[in-house]
């Protein structure tokens, strides 16, 4: 009889510590107005350009581990006068800090690589990190998904115990252990994939990476809407320094998520895409320029020739 005591108290206590853990994370998104009826042409240019929320603050959700909890669906926010999707944003002139090697790097990229995402390849980290691009995080206590468009996804174990092994193959992604520092979730990875010899990319307008690249995010959600990042780039057989790149995202209303995305089954002339990120303009910004509107009907190679 006394055992079926302590295990009727046991219950009675787990029920308990799940209910208050279960109070401390919002079962319900914050009400908000219904989003006006959208294209679907305005619907993806309101994703990928995500407006700010300027509504009343609400609180972090946090998990059943007492940590902010990350899982939503991403919008990027623009800064101005930052260009997008070049890893050297807050650099002098939006260049990245080459040696000379990573200068050669950045040569061969823009004349022998095409772009490794328009051939349906794995953009990998760190340029996803930079991408214009929504995004999907799944999160528990013991796991971080990251989903992206190209049928991509990232998956990283939260464990302080793991460690980085001394050999790793080299993978797109690399290889992922993260650990929290207070209310702060830092991932570190290692064992990337070369420019040199492999299709990959550091970010969008071609700049290079290496197999001696290390990465340290920290990911912080300060309250419901936002998510920010801080991540340090270490690679010092293309680059003289670490350097830095920040960004937020803004969570997107309820009931958008990611939808099916099929690359290579649109891709039908990837072999003729040309090398290169093509002509990047004083601003820092790939081709046309973050702030302008995109041509209704893509343009030939003509259009991207430098301009004297």
């Amino acid at each position: 009889m006394l055992n079926v005591h302590r295990i009727a108290a046991a219950l009675l206590a787990s029920l308990a510590l799940m209910a208050s853990a279960q109070t401390q994370t919002p079962t319900q998104a914050p009400t908000q107005a219904p989003p006006a009826k959208q294209s679907n042409e305005e619907q993806t240019t309101s994703l990928m350009r995500g407006q700010d929320y300027n509504g009343p603050k609400v609180a972090t959700p946090v998990g059943l581990d007492g940590k902010p909890e990350l899982t939503g669906f991403w919008r990027p926010l623009r800064e101005p006068g930052k260009p997008g999707g070049n890893l050297g944003k807050d650099e002098p002139n939006f260049i990245l800090p080459f040696n000379e090697v990573g200068k050669r790097a950045l040569i061969y990229a823009q004349n022998h690589t095409a772009d490794p995402e328009a051939q349906c390849i794995l953009g990998g980290i760190p340029r996803h990190n930079g991408s214009g691009l929504p995004f999907e995080i799944l999160h528990t206590p013991a796991r971080l998904a990251m989903t992206y468009n190209y049928n991509t996804h990232r998956l990283v174990s939260i464990d302080p115990t793991l460690k980085q092994a001394d050999k790793l193959e080299p993978l797109y992604f690399g290889h992922s252990i993260a650990r929290w520092e207070g209310d702060t979730l830092v991932i570190e990875t290692r064992g990337l994939k070369d420019s040199a010899s492999d299709r990959i990319w550091l970010d969008e307008n071609g700049n290079p990476t290496s197999n001696q690249t290390q990465v340290i995010e920290r990911w912080t959600r300060p309250d419901y809407h936002h998510l920010r990042l801080e991540m340090t780039v270490t690679d010092l057989k293309y680059y003289t320094r670490p350097f830095t790149f920040k960004r937020t995202w803004v969570r997107a209303d309820e009931g958008l998520g990611q939808k099916e995305y099929a690359c290579n089954e649109a891709n039908l002339s990837g072999e003729l895409i040309g090398p290169g990120a093509g002509v990047i303009g004083p601003d820092g910004n790939r081709g046309f320029g973050y702030n302008e509107p995109l041509p209704a009907i893509p343009p030939g190679p003509e259009a991207y020739e430098t301009k004297d």
